[in-house]
């Protein structure tokens, strides 16, 4: 029988499983473990949504409901078997090597599956979770690191910035960071960590991930290692195939452009809907924005939009606010002479802030609305 440790208490499944009508096949009231968080933290708090899906997670059912980012399109919600999910649990903690009475930090959303897996984590292998609200600054409150966390790559940069955090962060003996890209400045700063940093490869789709990638110490790297389980393959189109029967029976064709070494290790070069097509040369929008990021002080978004003359031309997002001054565009001209001709942004849109998913990830079809409204004007 699975039970959940929080705070160093032990939950059984009872207690955390609110009562069930098996004729709506849904609950019909709370649990036990539900009514001492509202009571302890206030109904509306993180350690609430706690305990509301722990009282799902051991109700009768087989499934349950998650959400996809929305990265790349409308967000969709999927109905997954609960099963699969320990099954992917199982993958990561065999893969870190954790153990029973370790300490796992919760700190993502709870509505995404980043967040879900480390409480099934923490089911699996017997970990005592540690909750902490989701913020930007998930390690301001904590007096000691935990062996485990899971991170977006905002939460790690914020955390960077000030001593204290990242020295708690510093001593986490396993750090994954996912639901984003980890940009080359944050990377060297992760190089330089003590403890094992990992980042994640992986989706909604595939219960989170099925690789990991070391970013600290002398094995730190650009090539993903997936898990023995998983099979990878490429398409004619050179884009990840994956097959991970015990997670996901359905073989999963990706957006993702990929290239394999001769260990089976991959290595992402950018995502098929991301490519713009401007006059015959196809221009990978990540690659784009690798060149250009570590050149400037602000952030960026690479879309594209509709030309005449040739098909498509590129265009950036500049979050600096609704106009550009005399530096921002003086670094913008030399970021873009350090490019290749038909790389070059061909117009720079504005922005108080660039669009993002609720999980953090840049929300592509909206940075393409918002450049497509733009030129129009």
């Amino acid at each position: 029988m699975e039970q959940i440790t929080i705070l160093g208490k032990t939950y059984t499944a009872e207690e955390a499983s609110a009562p069930f009508d098996e004729k709506s096949n849904q609950a019909c009231g709370l649990s036990r473990l539900q009514l001492e968080f509202r009571e302890k933290y206030g109904s509306e708090s993180f350690e609430a949504s706690l305990a509301d899906f722990l009282a799902e997670w051991f109700n009768p059912l087989p499934v349950l409901k998650v959400q996809t980012s929305g990265s790349t399109g409308t967000p969709k919600e999927l109905w997954v078997e609960k099963e699969r999910m320990r099954n992917s649990a199982r993958l990561t903690v065999a893969f870190l090597g954790l153990q029973a009475g370790d300490s796992a930090l919760i700190c993502m959303p709870l509505k995404y599956i980043g967040g879900k897996m480390v409480i099934v984590r923490a089911l699996i292998a017997g970990l005592n979770l540690i909750p902490v609200t989701p913020s930007g600054h998930p390690m301001a409150t904590l007096e000691t690191a935990p062996v485990f966390a899971a991170m977006t790559p905002m939460q790690v940069f914020n955390s960077i910035q000030i001593a204290t955090e990242k020295e708690r962060l510093e001593q986490i003996q396993h750090l994954i960071i996912g639901g984003g890209a980890i940009d080359n400045e944050l990377a060297q700063v992760l190089k330089k960590f003590p403890k094992a940093v990992w980042s994640t490869y992986g989706m909604t789709e595939t219960l989170s991930h099925i690789a990991l990638r070391r970013l600290s110490g002398p094995e730190a790297s650009e090539w993903y290692t997936p898990f023995s389980q998983v099979s990878l393959s490429l398409s004619a189109e050179g884009t990840l195939i994956i097959q991970t029967p015990t997670v996901n029976p359905e073989t999963l064709v990706t957006n993702d452009l990929v290239t394999f070494n001769s260990e089976g290790q991959f290595r992402i070069i950018g995502r098929k809907d991301n490519v713009i097509n401007t006059g015959g040369v196809k221009v990978q929008i990540e690659q784009v924005e690798t060149l250009l990021k570590p050149r400037l002080t602000f952030d960026i978004q690479i879309t594209g939009v509709p030309d005449p003359k040739f098909g498509e031309r590129i265009v950036l997002l500049a979050e600096t606010g609704e106009n550009l001054n005399d530096r921002q565009r003086n670094l913008l001209e030399e970021a873009f002479n350090s490019l290749p001709p038909y790389w070059r942004p061909k117009e720079t849109i504005p922005v108080p802030s660039l669009p993002k998913t609720g999980s953090g990830k840049p929300d592509r079809a909206t940075a393409r609305r918002i450049a497509r409204t733009y030129v129009k004007r």
